[in-house]
């Protein structure tokens, strides 16, 4: 069988990592270009428009107020690097005896340092940032606005949602007010307050560009996007509403050149407040799970599992012994609801799953066979992701499927674990459009498991024009929507 993975085409998001200072990195300056004065008949055709003008917030009462409470970090330890690193000859010498620089894929260890931002949630010293600023770190020096600095100490960090809580010595110290991310309107001012680049206490704004965002990686966390400037050294730092009260913890950015090009994205600060209760009490982070990996709804899905918009989490595997096999969940479910709450992408599912606690349990509303049924499962404890987010493959064409199937031999039926399904031999057509291999595994058909090419003819005979098969490539499941014409 083949043991190809599935490709993935996945969103480049680079984190915003603390930056190394070094005397080649020097930065141009250039001035900002000059006001211009509005023509009077743009300002009467907007004073004219149904929509009244937006005034943006006083940021400067904003910054006064809460930015002695935005402090710098400072980071330094030692982390990882390939033998290889640095060497250009390295490629060419790898595993001749004697030469110091062919590694043979090994690794050593190098200084580190670095810088982010947190800001102080408690006057005795509590501070959040993000957990890859401290990552590897040995001493931690928080700087405050009025310039006293104080060696910090990492009470927890949870890499998952990328949330790390630091405690300095000290009292009566300037705190934010934490607001509630819930209420932040797609095109709301924000401001964002950290140290790009080492440059403390830079203040940038920017409007909420939209919310809810599942970045790849980090399924767990629902972002919040803005076009706020954000660059290397904002890491940790706060996300404010017009209000002055902090929604999100600055995170990650996309960018191609490894700054601000426009998209920047932010920790809820709920998502983070749970986190950093958790961290303070237990001085560790427990995720639930529910052991299901899912994948998009896209239109050619919904036509194929008749619903009627493309929407929810579909189910593509369930792990034995889960939480969700348990409760009864099966491959090709489709999740539409949770405790009520709907789930309108599937990275929806594992940004409520992996904040809620183990043991607690979860009403899912599931469509299954072309009818709505509920679900009650009790969730597990994760060490780590909640779920995993499969790779989308969609294909569209005209005729026949295109299959050509033989059944498992036992040798091959032990080596899946006994999970039935029929093995693609050769493709072509509308199924290898949409990505099918041969050696690909087929389960099902629409959610049918298959056990029979006399069984697949019979369900693309009963099918409309898009069918969903279930393939496993190596250890991966996923549905693959197919177009019949």
């Amino acid at each position: 069988m083949n043991t190809r993975k599935f490709s993935a085409s996945h969103l480049a998001v680079v984190l915003v990592a603390a930056g190394v200072f070094g005397a080649a990195g020097a930065t141009a300056f250039q001035r900002a270009s000059t006001t211009q004065a509005m023509p009077v008949s743009a300002a009467s055709t907007l004073a004219a428009a149904p929509v009244g003008s937006v005034t943006p917030p006083d940021f400067s009462q904003i910054t006064q107020r809460y930015g002695p409470a935005v402090v710098n970090i400072s980071v330094t330890g030692t982390t990882k690097v390939s033998d290889d690193e640095g060497d250009p000859f390295a490629q060419f010498f790898r595993g001749f005896p004697g030469y110091p620089g062919g590694g043979g894929g090994g690794t050593h260890s190098v200084p580190m340092r670095g810088q982010g931002s947190g800001f102080i949630v408690s006057s005795d010293g509590i501070i959040l940032t993000n957990a890859h600023v401290v990552k590897d770190a040995k001493e931690v020096t928080v700087k405050l606005t009025d310039r006293r600095e104080f060696r910090a100490k990492v009470l927890g960090s949870d890499p998952q949602t990328d949330v790390a809580v630091l405690k300095i010595d000290a009292r009566n110290l300037p705190v934010v007010v934490v607001g509630n991310p819930n209420d932040l309107r797609v095109g709301e001012w924000v401001l964002a307050i950290g140290s790009p680049y080492g440059l403390e206490n830079t203040v940038t704004a920017g409007v909420v560009s939209a919310k809810g965002r599942s970045l790849p990686n980090d399924g767990s966390v629902p972002f919040i996007q803005t076009d706020a400037a954000v660059n290397p050294g904002n890491s940790g730092g706060p996300l404010f509403n017009s209000r002055g009260e902090v929604v999100g913890i600055n995170s990650q950015i996309y960018s191609q050149t490894g700054g601000y090009q426009g998209l920047s994205f932010a920790i809820p600060i709920d998502v983070a407040a749970k986190v950093k209760d958790q961290i303070v009490a237990h001085g560790e982070v427990h995720h639930a799970r529910l052991g299901v990996t899912i994948q998009e709804v896209n239109q050619a899905l919904a036509d194929s599992f008749k619903l009627d918009s493309p929407t929810g989490a579909l189910v593509a595997s369930v792990e034995k012994n889960s939480p969700a096999d348990k409760a009864g969940l099966k491959s090709g479910d489709i999740i539409r609801k949770i405790d009520g709450k709907p789930v309108v992408a599937s990275g929806d599912l594992p940004a409520v799953i992996s904040l809620a606690t183990p043991g607690q349990e979860v009403k899912l509303e599931v469509w299954r066979n072309g009818s709505p049924h509920d679900i009650v499962a009790k969730l597990g404890s994760a060490k780590a992701e909640a779920t995993a987010s499969a790779d989308t493959r969609g294909g569209a064409a005209h005729g026949r499927l295109g299959l050509a199937l033989r059944p498992l031999t036992p040798q091959e039926q032990m080596a899946v674990g006994g999970s039935g399904g029929l093995v693609v031999e050769q493709v072509g057509g509308p199924a290898e459009q949409a990505g099918i291999e041969p050696g690909d595994l087929l389960l099902s058909l629409n959610g049918v498991p298959v056990q029979s090419v006399e069984q697949v003819r019979s369900l693309v005979a009963k099918s409309g024009k898009n069918v969903a098969l279930l393939v496993q490539r190596g250890d991966a499941k996923i549905f693959v929507p197919v177009q019949l014409g």
